[in-house]
């Protein structure tokens, strides 16, 4: 189970909220969301599935103090995982990110099941959207569509 996850991002786009919300539905749960925006669109989401806590989203644009170090600091991670042919791709990618996305799963939830579906299906909606791909904690890094880059171990 990972607790927190992220998508490195190779473009611009903004998700639409639509969107997101669409991707977490599933028959019988109710979803809820409630963005905060500024001038720059929404940064900041909470999402609920059904009770429990929600899932937090967050988005980082490449120029927001700090991201550019937090960027880097995965790509140097990345570099250390030189087991995977994907690694140092990954590493370029992820210095190169235009916005990165982090997303904290809630320890408390019902139904960890659900959880867990929907944190994958919310990354690789936003790597589709975004052209990017996703990491997950003790988990390792994934395309798009879920298929493993690099397995962390």
């Amino acid at each position: 189970m990972s607790l927190f996850y992220r998508v490195f991002a190779s473009t611009d786009v903004m998700p639409a909220a639509a969107g997101i919300e669409a991707c977490l539905a599933a028959p019988g749960v109710a979803v809820g969301a409630r963005f905060d925006e500024d001038d720059g669109g929404w940064y900041r989401s909470e999402l609920t599935l059904g009770g429990g806590a929600p899932l937090v989203l967050e988005r980082w644009l490449a120029d927001e103090e700090g991201i550019r170090a937090e960027l880097r600091s995965w790509a140097a991670y990345l570099e250390t995982l030189d087991y995977s042919p994907n690694a140092a791709a990954l590493m370029e990618k992820a210095i190169q990110a235009r916005q990165l996305f982090t997303l904290r799963r809630p320890i408390d939830h019902p139904n960890e099941a659900l959880l867990e579906r929907a944190c994958q299906a919310l990354c690789q909606h936003l790597a589709k959207e975004t052209g990017g791909f996703y990491q997950a904690d003790d988990r390792g890094f994934f395309a798009a569509d879920g298929g493993v880059l690099v397995q962390e171990y």
